[in-house]
This record gives structure tokens, sequence and C-alpha cells, in this order.
């Protein structure tokens, strides 16, 4: 394939779901949010998540499941609908309505029972399809300062 094409689709098949924590959609106060992240026993055993018990934090790529296609936005939007706010690309900001519906979300580990992994702060509801986990690892984290706009640090004063 030559580097300047883009593949006409990709295919992913989830891993798991998220089963318990929060039913309905809704944009804050997720810190306290529990729930468990099953995976798919026909596809995994127990060996797939060895040593993950390790780590204090995952990471979490999620489908947005709930966003029909057509609410699907590719261009500029006031975040959350709020007209005080700044006309942002999609890609500017974390909205769920993105292109391929993915939602990617930094969580705690509390314990890992079999394919039931216990998490706080996941931000995503009962039944989403979990396309992949990965430990969280500070190297991985940015390195040097962060900067943001002031409308998100405003938009996320209540996520957590």
């Amino acid at each position: 394939m030559p580097e300047d094409s883009i593949p006409a689709e990709v295919v992913s098949v989830p891993v798991g779901r998220v089963v318990g924590g929060r039913a309905e959609v809704r944009d804050d106060d997720w810190g306290k949010e529990t729930a468990i992240i099953r995976l798919d026993a026909a596809q995994y055993g127990p060996e797939a998540v060895a040593g993950l018990d390790a780590f204090s934090h995952l990471e979490v790529v999620y489908h947005f499941d709930r966003v029909p296609t057509d609410k699907i936005q590719t261009g500029a939007r006031h975040p959350r609908g709020n007209a005080d706010w700044p006309l942002v690309g999609i890609f500017a900001q974390r909205g769920k309505n993105r292109p391929n519906r993915l939602g990617v979300s930094r969580c705690r580990l509390l314990k890992a029972d079999g394919l039931d992994l216990h998490v706080q702060g996941l931000d995503a509801v009962d039944g989403t399809p979990v396309l992949d986990i990965k430990p969280y690892m500070a190297e991985f984290g940015p390195q040097g300062d962060t900067t943001q706009p002031d409308w998100a640090t405003d938009l996320m004063r209540n996520y957590h």
C-alpha cells in the first residue's frame, strides 16, 4: 500500500465490555464511578491479564456505540454546545461524536479477578464495547510541561 493512501476500512473486534457503573450517558462526575471491564472468555484466558494487577492505572480504548452515525461531526463546534466556548475542530476536543467514535480513558485498576478488571474513573457506560486495554506507564505520559486553553480547563472542572 502506498504511504499516502488510507485504508478504506479498519475492523476492530471488542476484547470485552463494560459491565455495571453508569447506565446513562452523562458528561461529568466520572471520578468515583466504578465498573468492570469483562474480557471475552471465548477469546482470552487468564494469561491475557497476567501481571496487569501490578499496575495502578489502565488506558482503555472503547467505542462510543450509542452515537448514531448521523450525529458524527467532522468540523468545528462549540464543545458541549456551549456558545461561551470557542468553535474548535473535532480533533481539538474529546467529544463522543467523533469520526470513528473512539474513546480513550485512563482509569484506576482496583483489582483483577480472572477476566474481570474492576476499575474506577472509566468514563464509559454499561455495555460499552472495549477495543483495547493497556497498562498506564508514566514514561508514556507527557514529557515536560503541558498546556491547554482556558475553555478546556473550565469544561473539565467537574469531570472527575
